[in-house]
């Protein structure tokens, strides 16, 4: 899991003094909001690294044809209770083999990392009153489950004494 500090210079969203421009000139890391990934998609050119900021209302498998040309994807939980992007991740990694970077944005707290790790996200930004080093311990307390999980379809039984 790689931990993203919330002023991430690598990858920049396209706005101006109103908000987001509309329709933004293309650059290299440029994190573009759905809106504005719309009205440029058609002329974007092909091979620009491309970021998108992705609400947890979309159905993500709207977003199947464009996947090969995103190489980041930034799932939103407005709020830590909302656990819709949870799903939105597991679909992109199981089911439409998104091979980007999938990134957890928003209100997230240590406590869901360990999910966020099993549900597809490779990144995540912390709210800004969460510890990385508390996140990384979290990730190591239970390691081994029951259940699949993206990373491993189903349970190794192997693992349990018989």
């Amino acid at each position: 899991m790689k931990f993203i500090p919330s002023h991430d210079s690598a990858w920049h969203a396209i706005g101006g003094e109103d908000g987001p421009q509309p329709h933004p000139k293309p650059a290299a890391h440029s994190l573009l909001t759905l809106e504005q990934w719309h009205a440029v998609r058609d002329t974007w050119p092909a091979g620009l690294p491309t970021g998108l900021i992705v609400p947890n209302t979309v159905d993500v498998e709207t977003l199947a044809a464009d996947l090969p040309r995103l190489a980041l994807l930034v799932l939103q939980f407005p709020k830590w209770t909302d656990g819709r992007a949870y799903s939105q991740g597991h679909v992109l990694k199981a089911r439409l083999n998104f091979a980007g970077e999938l990134r957890a944005s928003g209100d997230v707290l240590v406590d869901m990392v360990p999910l966020l790790a099993r549900t597809g996200f490779d990144a995540v930004q912390l709210r800004h009153d969460q510890l990385e080093s508390s996140a990384r311990r979290a990730l190591s307390i239970v390691t081994d489950h029951y259940q699949g999980d993206v990373l491993e379809a189903r349970p190794l039984f192997s693992r349990v004494a018989a």
